[in-house]
């Protein structure tokens, strides 16, 4: 009999210990749970407003791309805004804090020189894709190619008549970007090898959708888009002999491009960030920026420097 007293008690400092051990246990998952349920609210309420506003070469991706984010339910609560303007309007914007992200067709070092090359340093570039420029024509002026001598007697005021390089008896109408606009400055760059002045007659349009239509419904007309921005409306003419091509472009044949930029005053707050981030996803790399013309930049065989300089990757 006075055996049983011990083992009572052992018995039940053994039960103790394996409640102990279990209520450990459930405690470790309450807080596991807790600390994952906490991750998963953090992921689903992101919250806020984005404004982007410039280039109106790389507006088509970024408002698709937007509401695709919109419309991710880990993102809904996120309001995203674009804007065109040109890339000059978005430097300025983005630098002086009037919008969350700058979106650029050049590098901001080109376009903020001189007096605004401090503020060009607080911006910080997200290259987001490649965009190529095309010379493009009205439909009837007779013309495939023309040469880079051939485009800057045009777009100087020297050639006034298609016939004089080829095509039809036909005055040859200017539509040009602003000088704000980056896609102007790409084309001036990589087309044209140098800038040229607003000639007597020339148009002037903000929008790359404005300078299609206009090209497309006027009579010896003549632009440059961005390749998102052509369709059956117009024609691509040939520089030197050479399409513009996705191809031709990510091989370094054909030398009318340039990386689209979302830049940043500084680095992005979170939700900014997961803006960014999205938009160099493998989804909207190889989905979006494909299906509407522009090339991821991990596709291109060369790179190219602000000072315009190519490189064989």
């Amino acid at each position: 009999m006075k055996l049983k007293k011990p083992l009572f008690m052992m018995s039940t400092l053994a039960l103790l210990l394996v409640t102990a051990a279990c209520g450990s246990n459930n405690g470790a998952n309450t807080t596991n749970n807790a600390t994952q349920g906490t991750a998963n609210s953090t992921e689903t309420t992101l919250s806020g407003s984005i404004l982007a506003v410039g280039s109106t070469a790389l507006q088509p991706l970024v408002e698709q791309v937007g509401q695709k984010f919109m419309g991710d339910s880990k993102y809904s609560k996120i309001q995203v805004q674009v804007q065109g303007g040109g890339s000059g309007t978005g430097l300025t914007q983005v630098s002086g804090g009037q919008a969350d992200i700058g979106n650029s067709d050049v590098f901001a070092e080109e376009k903020l020189k001189d007096a605004d090359a401090d503020k060009a340093k607080e911006l910080v570039d997200h290259q987001v894709a490649v965009v190529a420029m095309a010379t493009v024509a009205n439909k009837d002026t007779g013309v495939d190619s023309l040469t880079q001598a051939q485009l800057v007697d045009i777009f100087s005021g020297k050639v006034t008549n298609w016939n004089e390089v080829g095509g039809i008896d036909e005055k040859i109408v200017i539509v040009n970007r602003p000088s704000s606009s980056g896609t102007r400055s790409t084309f001036e760059k990589y087309a044209l090898g140098t800038k040229v002045d607003d000639i007597a007659g020339s148009i002037l349009e903000e929008s790359s959708g404005n300078v299609r239509k206009i090209v497309a419904e006027t009579p010896g007309a003549i632009g440059y888009l961005a390749l998102s921005y052509l369709d059956d409306s117009i024609k691509s003419i040939q520089f030197d002999g050479v399409d513009a091509t996705v191809d031709n472009v990510t091989a370094g044949t054909y030398p009318v491009w340039a990386y689209e930029h979302m830049y940043t005053k500084g680095e992005p707050n979170e939700v900014v960030k997961a803006f960014l981030d999205y938009m160099t996803s493998d989804e909207i790399q190889n989905g979006d920026v494909v299906e509407l013309g522009y090339i991821p930049a991990s596709n291109m065989q060369v790179t190219r420097d602000v000072e315009g300089n190519i490189t064989k990757k």
